[in-house]
């Protein structure tokens, strides 16, 4: 069964916890699902520590819903993270988001392949690759370009049945341009413009 992160982008209010402002410190900006709508386990390991099977060092790994958490996210996750019906709950803020190396990459891996049917475009498939390639590998997608098993760019190449291609397993590429997450960056770095890094956040949970 898959896993999908649900949550969304909150910013605090500036002037939150002083003695003329009595709302919540935090509010809901934006749900997370109009800008990201992917399921990608490399990037939610990397990020929050969830099915990290490439084994990166998570960034907010298991840090549950903060205490603060603004009404509306709460209406939405709370009942279904205490209820236990959502796992991994965390919160990362864009102070922390901003501060990432895109060339960090995880300790076994050094890529990964994905391939879908011509016929089926949006069925896709994916696997980690060591190096050498898992011989298994080879027996799918078949024999790629010379150059493809050391490249540090995207590479692509198709047979007869299938369109495939190689990446390299860095946070520059899990997070990078052929993803979703510019959308979310993009719009937590606008924010962050007005209410400073430490006041924007992102807050999810997986079910």
């Amino acid at each position: 069964m898959g896993t999908d992160i649900h949550g969304g982008i909150e910013f605090r209010r500036p002037h939150a916890g002083t003695d003329y402002y009595d709302g919540e410190p935090w509010v809901t900006a934006m749900d997370l699902w109009p800008l990201y709508d992917e399921t990608d386990y490399a990037a939610f390991g990397l990020l929050f520590g969830v099915r990290n099977y490439a084994g990166f060092r998570p960034l907010a790994a298991g840090r549950g819903l903060p205490a603060d958490l603004s009404n509306t996210l709460r209406s939405e996750l709370g009942s279904w993270v205490a209820q236990g019906e959502m796992d991994g709950a965390s919160w990362v803020l864009w102070a922390e988001l901003a501060s990432i190396d895109p060339a960090t990459t995880p300790e076994h891996f050094v890529g990964r392949v994905t391939w879908h049917e011509k016929s089926q475009p949006a069925i896709r498939r994916s696997q980690l690759v060591s190096r050498p390639w898992p011989a298994e590998v080879l027996s799918t997608v078949g024999e790629p370009p010379a150059d493809s098993r050391s490249a540090s760019e995207r590479v692509e190449w198709t047979t007869s049945d299938l369109v495939c291609a190689y990446e390299p397993l860095t946070i520059g590429d899990v997070l990078g341009p052929t993803t979703h997450w510019p959308h979310v960056f993009a719009v937590m770095k606008a924010l962050a413009d007005r209410f400073g890094d430490d006041g924007v956040r992102l807050v999810v949970a997986f079910d």
